[in-house]
């Protein structure tokens, strides 16, 4: 049986872009540690360190770091990966499905919610319809990552992605 995901406008946050890059590269980009890490936080940001385990309960870990040197890590657990299609996490679980204590994320010491990211790929005329979504577990998580800049941010993210494919990988 699959997981059937129900919108909630009160508890997530979404938006949809479509990128003049191919799939498999923005696929590429989210899976390995060393594509991940150049465009994963909005800049003056960065990426310092990320693992993964790309397959349900495996590991997704970053440690993002302030401009100014703060380190935030976070961890999180793979809960469906459909190659070149969609990825769903959560830093609700840790690793094998172990629960999660609230910690810090995003990048901000009083940013302690729980939530489940996922992102899903499709083609398109123009490259790839990409569309991010979290899903928080009340309205005040949901407003703090809202306040926090979510599309904004993921947004400027995402950029950067692009900008890294059209380099070349």
């Amino acid at each position: 049986m699959k997981p059937v995901y129900q919108a909630n406008s009160r508890l997530d946050l979404s938006f949809t872009r479509v990128v003049d890059v191919p799939r498999a590269l923005v696929w590429r980009a989210w899976t390995e540690p060393a594509l991940l890490k150049p465009w994963f936080c909005p800049l003056p940001w960065t990426t310092i360190d990320c693992e993964i385990d790309l397959r349900p309960g495996g590991v997704f870990r970053t440690v993002m770091q302030s401009p100014e040197g703060a380190q935030f890590p976070n961890q999180g657990c793979y809960l469906e990966v459909v190659p070149n299609e969609k990825l769903v996490w959560t830093n609700a679980l840790l690793p094998g499905f172990r629960p999660s204590l609230p910690a810090a994320t995003c990048g901000s010491e009083d940013a302690n919610f729980m939530f489940t990211a996922m992102l899903e790929l499709a083609d398109d005329a123009a490259g790839t319809r990409y569309t991010a979504t979290v899903i928080h577990a009340d309205e005040a998580g949901s407003k703090k990552h809202a306040e926090m800049g979510f599309e904004a941010g993921w947004g400027a993210a995402l950029d950067q992605l692009v900008a890294m494919l059209k380099r070349g990988v």
